[in-house]
């Protein structure tokens, strides 16, 4: 399956799923979102690849973030993302790209933090405030990720988002510095 092939497969299954939570009739999605009912279709069939614009007024129309409607999986608190199922959103002949490797419906204030963690060393947080997720990207090394007690490993290439308002961390338990980058979504003051 190439990118395409899996980004196509990745928005009909989300759009179908983001209309059914939302109650929404291909109509009223229609309606809301400027996009025609007959295009609302093509889309959740995988019939099609619509532009960028249309994916966003899609996802505003749902209330949700354009990584919503592109993610590839969904279920648990903690999610890796694998480098293939990576989202590749634009590529040119020349080498020249744009991937989406993890997203996250959190809202709020963001933090973008750049890591490197040497062999043995680790760093734990007490829990953040409700509705705070934390997204890693591992570039370099295998990070050891802990949530709530349990270890996840991150290889170089993956990605993983949880919700971080649980006991947290992140150590270093190989022989290469582990570098990565980090985004912290902070949720509005009320």
């Amino acid at each position: 399956m190439t990118d395409l092939d899996q980004l196509t497969q990745c928005l009909a299954r989300n759009l179908k799923r983001w209309r059914s939570e939302r109650h929404f009739t291909l109509d009223a999605l229609a309606a809301r979102s400027g996009v025609s009912r007959g295009m609302i279709i093509q889309i959740e069939q995988a019939r099609t690849n619509p532009s960028v614009g249309t994916t966003v007024k899609l996802a505003d129309a749902l209330g949700v973030s354009i990584t919503a409607l592109l993610e590839y999986e969904e279920g648990s608190k903690v999610r890796i993302v694998p480098a293939e199922q990576a989202v590749r959103l634009w590529s040119s002949d020349t080498g020249s790209h744009t991937t989406l490797v993890v997203g996250t419906e959190a809202r709020g204030p963001l933090e973008l933090v750049e890591w490197r963690i040497t062999p043995g060393e680790g760093n734990s947080s007490d829990p953040h405030l409700p509705g705070t997720a934390e997204m890693v990207h591992v570039r370099a090394g295998e990070l050891t990720m802990i949530v709530d007690g349990v270890e996840h490993r991150v290889p170089a290439g993956c990605s993983a988002t949880f919700e971080s308002d649980v006991p947290h961390g992140y150590r270093n338990d190989g022989d290469t510095d582990v570098e990565m980058t980090m985004v912290v979504s902070v949720p509005p003051a009320r």
